[in-house]
């Protein structure tokens, strides 16, 4: 289950990880519309492989660092794109100061990297910084493998 806050109320409600894309869930407190998912989550391993399995649209994963220069320039851009995939895709952060077995699990060697999963499986892996634009088109690489 991922927690997300009420706009509205504040309510901390927990959504299961395969709606997190979903319209239509409501604030167990006020009933206020909770949107789909429209910015990056930053993740750790246990929520990043419940989201992997359970997930019903493409997930695209940014694995970063604080440190690295071009992943705090590809910052904004994964945050655009994740803000035009609302509903129809997840987006992830994993620092890979933090969750270094998540990293080397993808043999993460640069950052900022890539990955696009559809259901759970990599679709697409490329390190580098790039503009919201071509990670939307990462995503359609997923979509198109469906």
């Amino acid at each position: 289950m991922i927690v997300r806050e009420c706009t509205k109320c504040g309510q901390k409600n927990r959504i299961p990880a395969e709606h997190l894309a979903d319209r239509g869930g409501k604030c167990g407190k006020c009933a206020t519309a909770i949107e789909p998912l429209d910015k990056p989550l930053e993740v750790n391993d246990e929520m990043f492989d419940e989201i992997r399995t359970k997930a019903k649209v493409p997930v695209l994963v940014d694995f970063w660092a604080e440190w690295c220069g071009p992943c705090r320039m590809a910052a904004p851009e994964v945050e655009k794109a994740a803000k035009q995939a609302a509903g129809q895709a997840i987006v992830l952060k994993v620092n890979t100061e933090q969750q270094q077995a998540l990293a080397a699990r993808y043999n993460v060697q640069g950052i900022p990297n890539f990955i696009v999963l559809r259901a759970g499986d990599v679709v697409l892996q490329k390190p580098g910084m790039v503009k919201a634009d071509q990670l939307l088109a990462y995503l359609s690489t997923a979509s198109a493998a469906a």
